[in-house]
């Protein structure tokens, strides 16, 4: 459960004012890099443009909201199980477009397993939401639900991480400005791979924000992502790994490779043909 902390004078902390959603966007989203990705990704995959989106576990419909940014032809349309956080991106996102732009956007509460919608261009399902299918039947049966729902040229975009460090108990820090950003591996299970992790927050005053969010999966690795999306009937499976700067960082420049790079924790992009 989410905990602020409160001040002993009674005045409210920078914890207590702060917005969580605000907060995740700002710690691990990238939504106009990520739409980018998907837009160059897919015309160079299927020679043409592709219009209509869905953004599977969408939460605040950010990237939902950037597809539609691009022209009155792009559509999207997002599904997500959650109607707390589906509210708050109605008003915050969605609210905040042109009304032409908020017309293209369609919002749906439902689960991703059984959903029905028309059949899309793409489809996204990012900031590993999708491992909350701890078994692999149903990890099986989402990316079956997720094929029938492309189009005959569609392609559905992943992301994983992985590497030493993400098979840990562990906490890192990022700063940012106003806040700091924690994020915690509190638990593993190496038998079974399930994963319990928290995001935190704290801020200049001294007051946090624990447990901001918190999730429970299973931890799936590129090999076994790639073995489920054919079985599930793609015909092509390509992972994109991030380049480096000069520094050995990565730059944000996702490219095909066969191979990866060992590194003790990497974040990836995994693209599946129909």
């Amino acid at each position: 459960m989410c905990a602020r902390q409160v001040r002993k004078s009674g005045r409210p902390t920078m914890a207590e004012k702060a917005d969580i959603h605000e907060l995740y966007e700002q710690s691990v989203q990238n939504v106009e890099n990520e739409i980018e990705f998907l837009t160059t990704t897919f015309r160079e995959l299927t020679g043409r443009e592709g219009y209509l989106f869905r953004e599977d576990f969408c939460g605040t419909a950010s990237a939902a909201c950037e597809w539609v940014r691009q022209g009155p032809e792009y559509q999207a349309i997002g599904v997500d199980i959650n109607p707390e956080v589906l509210d708050w991106g109605r008003q915050n996102r969605v609210g905040r477009l042109p009304p032409g732009d908020q017309a293209r956007v369609s919002l749906i509460e439902a689960n991703v397993l059984d959903v029905e919608t028309p059949r899309v261009d793409l489809m996204a399902a990012f900031n590993f939401s999708y491992w909350i299918f701890a078994e692999r039947a149903v990890m099986l049966q989402y990316l079956k639900r997720a094929y029938s729902a492309l189009k005959d040229d569609g392609v559905l975009f992943m992301d994983l991480f992985g590497g030493p460090d993400s098979f840990d108990v562990t906490k890192e820090k990022t700063k940012h400005d106003g806040f700091t950003y924690i994020w915690e591996q509190a638990e593993f299970h190496p038998v079974t791979n399930f994963m319990r992790c928290h995001i935190h927050f704290k801020f200049p005053d001294g007051s946090k924000i624990k447990k901001a969010f918190s999730y429970e999966w299973r931890l799936y690795t590129a090999p076994e992502m790639r073995d489920l999306l054919l079985e599930a009937g793609f015909r092509n499976v390509t992972v994109y790994w991030e380049g480096e700067d000069e520094d050995g960082e990565g730059n944000g420049e996702f490219t095909p490779s066969e191979t990866g790079t060992a590194d003790l924790a990497w974040i990836a992009y995994i693209v599946a043909e129909k």
